[in-house]
């Protein structure tokens, strides 16, 4: 049993130059769209958001430079302007939630195969020295124990020399006090 061969719609020819490039551009960007690097997608996703927060703001901006009709003249055309400009960001913010919405589920879709890290291995917090010196093994804690005492002992003879050091600054202050006081009794 053989298959017939196939037959292309040109006759038994090859299809034209510029209709195999276009199936080869076709092949090219479906290719592409399959190989989307997750970390692309990621910073498609902090753009995303980063365009999401600017229109809120935009939008925020817009609300609270708008008057309310109480009462106050106020311009149709510009009322309607402003209007106008709230509604667009309003659909603007709508597509990139959308955008947002595509690149989330594209990313997870690609990520599905991995092992999940939980996010408490991920956020690096502060410990405290009671669990810090217990997760410490002996060997590790003996030097740090000894260093510390030795930066303890030089501090302590640091302010020892200080203090040595202003006492002799005050014995000099008054013998030269003591010193001028008797030249300028005996001019």
């Amino acid at each position: 049993m053989t298959t017939p061969p196939l037959v292309s719609p040109f006759g038994g020819q090859p299809p034209p130059p510029q209709q195999q490039q276009q199936q080869q551009q076709q092949q090219q960007q479906a290719q592409a769209a399959r190989d989307v690097n997750t970390a692309s997608l990621c910073r498609i996703g902090q753009e995303t958001v980063q365009d999401i927060v600017l229109r809120t703001m935009e939008i925020f901006q817009l609300l609270r430079n708008m008057q309310l009709p109480n009462g106050v003249t106020y311009h149709p055309n510009t009322h309607q302007d402003r209007l106008g400009k709230l509604q667009e960001h309003l659909r603007m913010l709508s597509v990139l939630f959308r955008k947002l919405r595509l690149v989330y589920d594209k990313c997870n879709e690609n990520c599905a195969g991995m092992d999940p890290i939980p996010p408490e291995q991920l956020i690096p917090f502060v410990e405290d020295d009671s669990s810090k010196h217990e997760d410490r093994s002996a060997a590790q804690s003996r030097p740090a124990t000894e260093e510390r005492r030795e930066i303890l002992e030089v501090n302590k003879k640091l302010k020892q020399k200080n203090q040595q050091l202003k006492q002799i600054m005050d014995q000099l202050r008054n013998l030269i006090w003591e010193i001028n006081s008797m030249l300028a009794v005996r001019s």
